[in-house]
C-alpha cells in the first residue's frame, strides 16, 4: 500500500512543488532556464546508441564517480552517458571537469509519476545508476517497470536510516531488492542493504578514497604561495553559519602568539562572504572575491570564490574541514588529505565518520572538541613543521587506496549494459 500511496501523493503535490522550484530559482537555488527538467522535460536529444543514467544527488557524490566516468569512457567506448545531479553546484561542478562530448547533464526531475515517466520515455536508459543514497521510489518504480537494470553505487545506509527504512517492510524490500547489483562503501553499509532486501551486493570499498585531487591552476598556485610566503597561515575550509564565529575566536586567540597571523577562510557557500565579512567584527578581513588579496599586517582572508579549494589546500597545507564545529555533519576530509594538508576536524563528523575514522588509525588527523581546542592544535602545527608534514604524509597514504576501484565499478556499469 505504501508504494501507491507515495505516488499519489507525489502526484497531488505536483502544483505545490512547480511553486517550489520557482521559489528556488528565485534564491539562486535552481536554473530559471532549466526548470522544465525539473518536471521531465528536455531540450537534448537522447543520443544514438547504448546510453547509461547516472545520478549523483550534489557535489560531494558527484566528484566521487568523475573517476568512474574516466574509466567507462574505456569500458564501454560505444556508449554515452547521461548524467543527472540535482543542485546547481553540481552541475556547475561538472561542466568545469567534463566537458560536453558523450557526457549529457540534465536535471534529475522531482519524484513525481508524471515528470519521471517523460523523463524515462525521452532519454530510453538502457541501464541506470543511482550514488550513495539516492532512493527515489517513483524513479525505481518506473525504471523497474520498464525493465531498466539498476545499479546502487557506493551505496551508504547509516543505522538511522537503516532503523527508519525497516518500519517500512515490503516497502523497503520492493525499493533496494530491485537493484540487479548494489556496491557498498563498507561491510557495515553491505550488511545493512541485504537486511533491507538487496540482492547482489558487495563492499569493494569507497570510491570518496579514489577520487582525484581537486584541481589546481599550477600558476594560480605558484601566485598564491608567493603572496603567504613567510607568514604563520591556516586554513578554515568548507565552513558553515555559526562556525565562521568560532573560526574568528580562534584567530583572536592565536594572533598575539603568532606576529602576522592570517586565517584564511572558504565558505561552503561562497555566496555568504558578504555576511562572514560584515559578521568578524574587530578584525582586519578582506575578500577575494571583491579582488582583495590577504590583510597586510595578519587578519582574515575569506576566499569567497567558486572553485578554488583545491588550490587553497595545496598552497597553506594545513587545514580545519568545515561543517565540524557545528551539528552538520562535516564535509569531506579526503580532499585535503589528497592535496599534503594536516588536518583537523571538530566533533559533528557523522556525514564522513568512516573517512574520519580511517585517517585517525592512521594518525591523519586530528579530531577536536572546541574552538580552543582547535586554537592549540593550530598552534602547534605552526610550531612544528615535521609533526605537520608526518601528519600530511598518513593523510595523503590512506585518500589514495582505493585507485583501482573506479575501473571496478565501470566494468560493473558497463556489463549492465545490453551488448551491442
Amino acid at each position: 500500500m505504501i508504494g501507491p500511496l507515495y505516488g499519489g501523493v507525489a502526484t497531488l503535490a505536483a502544483p505545490a512543488l512547480r511553486l517550489l522550484l520557482a521559489r528556488r530559482a528565485r534564491r539562486g537555488k535552481e536554473v530559471p532556464a532549466r526548470l522544465a527538467e525539473r518536471r521531465g522535460l528536455s531540450a537534448l536529444p537522447r543520443p544514438p546508441g547504448r546510453l547509461l543514467w547516472l545520478h549523483a544527488a550534489s557535489v560531494g557524490e558527484t566528484v566521487s564517480v568523475l573517476p568512474v566516468l574516466e574509466a567507462f569512457a574505456v569500458a564501454a567506448p560505444d556508449a554515452s552517458v547521461l548524467f543527472t545531479t540535482g543542485t546547481v553546484t553540481s552541475a556547475e561542478l561538472l561542466a568545469r571537469r567534463v566537458p560536453g562530448g558523450r557526457v549529457l547533464h540534465q536535471f534529475v526531475p522531482l519524484d513525481v509519476p508524471r515528470w519521471v515517466g517523460r523523463f524515462l520515455d525521452h532519454w530510453q536508459p538502457d541501464a541506470a545508476a543511482f550514488v550513495e543514497s539516492e532512493i527515489w521510489p517513483n524513479l525505481l518504480a518506473a525504471c523497474r517497470a520498464r525493465q531498466i537494470p539498476l545499479m546502487l553505487v557506493n551505496a551508504r545506509l547509516s543505522a538511522r536510516s537503516f532503523a527508519r527504512w525497516r518500519r517500512a517492510g515490503g516497502f523497503a524490500r520492493s525499493l533496494f531488492g530491485g537493484f540487479a547489483q548494489v556496491q557498498a562503501q563498507s561491510a557495515a553499509d553491505a550488511g545493512r542493504l541485504r537486511a533491507l532486501g538487496a540482492g547482489t551486493v558487495s563492499a569493494p570499498g569507497n570510491l570518496k578514497f579514489a577520487a582525484p585531487p581537486l584541481p589546481v591552476d599550477p600558476a594560480g598556485l605558484a601566485a598564491l604561495r608567493a603572496a603567504l610566503a613567510g607568514r604563520p597561515v591556516w586554513l578554515a575550509a568548507s565552513t558553515h553559519p555559526g562556525e565562521e564565529a568560532l573560526i574568528g575566536a580562534v584567530h583572536r586567540a592565536l594572533a598575539p602568539r603568532l606576529p602576522g597571523l592570517l586565517t584564511v577562510i572558504v565558505p561552503r557557500h561562497p555566496a555568504r562572504g558578504p555576511e562572514i565579512a560584515a559578521s568578524l567584527t574587530g578584525l582586519a578581513v578582506t575578500r577575494r572575491a571583491a579582488g582583495e588579496g590577504p590583510p597586510a599586517e595578519g587578519g582574515v582572508w575569506i576566499a569567497d570564490t567558486l572553485g578554488e579549494l583545491g588550490l587553497f589546500y595545496a598552497a597553506i597545507g594545513l587545514a580545519f574541514v568545515g561543517g565540524s564545529l557545528v551539528a552538520h555533519g562535516g564535509q569531506n576530509v579526503l580532499e585535503p588529505a589528497r592535496l599534503g594538508c594536516a588536518i583537523a576536524v571538530g566533533p559533528h563528523v557523522a556525514n564522513f565518520a568512516e573517512p574520519v575514522a580511517v585517517l585517525a588509525a592512521a594518525g591523519g588527523i586530528a579530531q577536536v572538541a572546541d574552538a580552543a581546542a582547535l586554537a592549540d592544535w593550530v598552534a602547534a602545527m605552526l610550531a612544528d613543521a615535521p609533526r605537520r608534514t608526518a601528519m600530511a604524509d598518513a593523510a595523503r597514504r590512506v585518500a589514495t587506496r582505493d585507485a583501482d576501484l573506479p575501473h571496478q565499478v565501470a566494468a560493473a556499469l558497463a556489463a549492465l549494459l545490453p551488448p551491442t
